[in-house]
């Protein structure tokens, strides 16, 4: 009786945290049927009118014009933007972690130490030296620019180096045993296992790179190189705000983190739990 007042409890909870998670993507979804200066008039709701709903604002955005070309631009700026991080930072960060838990060697506690220490400091200190760099490096008004300095994530490294640690070490000798080389250890033997957390992985680290807006902000400089979220936040201006791409813009925008997490949620949760109870 007591597991089952639990259960009952804890479904009502996340129901009403469901719902508040829900509530504003409908309201949105709502709006995106809506003319953009119904969105003025009465901000985001959720009331029935079906006298104000029409496509007229989808049909805008895939129509082909000027407003709509420019839109899929930033959208497909942010897709290689986002494919070549998650990419990137999945293999470096892999690599990092493999060797900070499979292999013992001095200071080994004390580099960890130091990747966890980078977590507790605030991207707005390191946001100045930073731009600094990408400007001597020459990298201003690039991809690499914006990709470069977030690589080696200390979060991502962090749940890799977990999870990781709970893999028997036996594998890794049964490995040198047959002939492999330890990059052959690495690739053909460890990676499959850390299937659950590639996963995980990939959809945090790629909602973090499509949501990005603040540092690609201060490295494009150009609005062909723009990302959606740089995009869309250009179209409301004192001089004039085009709703009609905004709403459908942004309902449309969700479509490939919901792909990306139907894609990776059979071992999301599994890569989660582990990364969490090992080590």
């Amino acid at each position: 009786m007591k597991k089952r007042i639990i259960s009952v409890v804890c479904t009502a909870v996340f129901a009403v945290i469901g719902f508040f998670v829900i509530f504003p993507v409908f309201a949105g979804l709502l709006a995106s049927f809506r003319p953009g200066r119904e969105l003025i008039r009465r901000g985001l709701n959720v009331d029935l009118d079906f006298s104000t709903l029409s496509l007229s604002n989808w049909a805008y955005l895939f129509s082909g014009n000027a407003d709509s070309r420019r839109y899929f631009t930033w959208f497909g700026n942010s897709l290689q933007l986002t494919l070549i991080t998650v990419v990137l930072t999945l293999f470096i960060c892999f690599f990092v972690a493999y060797g900070l838990s499979m292999y013992q060697f001095r200071l080994r506690n004390l580099l960890f130490f130091l990747v966890i220490a980078t977590m507790m400091v605030p991207f707005e200190i390191l946001m100045l030296p930073l731009y600094r760099q990408m400007i001597a490096m020459r990298l201003i008004n690039t991809t690499a620019g914006v990709v470069l300095p977030g690589l080696t994530g200390a979060a991502t490294i962090f749940f890799f180096r977990q999870y990781l640690t709970g893999i028997p070490k036996d594998l890794l000798d049964a490995g040198r045993i047959d002939g492999a080389t330890e990059y052959g250890i690495a690739v053909r033997i460890v990676m499959p296992i850390a299937k659950p957390a590639f996963s995980a992985m990939a959809i945090l680290v790629s909602l973090g790179a499509w949501n990005a807006m603040l540092w690609p902000m201060l490295i494009f400089r150009e609005s062909r190189k723009f990302t959606l979220t740089i995009g869309l936040n250009t179209l409301l201006t004192p001089y004039g705000n085009n709703y009609d791409v905004l709403i459908a813009g942004s309902m449309f925008a969700m479509i490939p983190l919901f792909i990306v997490f139907l894609c990776f949620q059979r071992y999301f949760i599994d890569g989660l739990t582990a990364g969490a109870i090992k080590g």
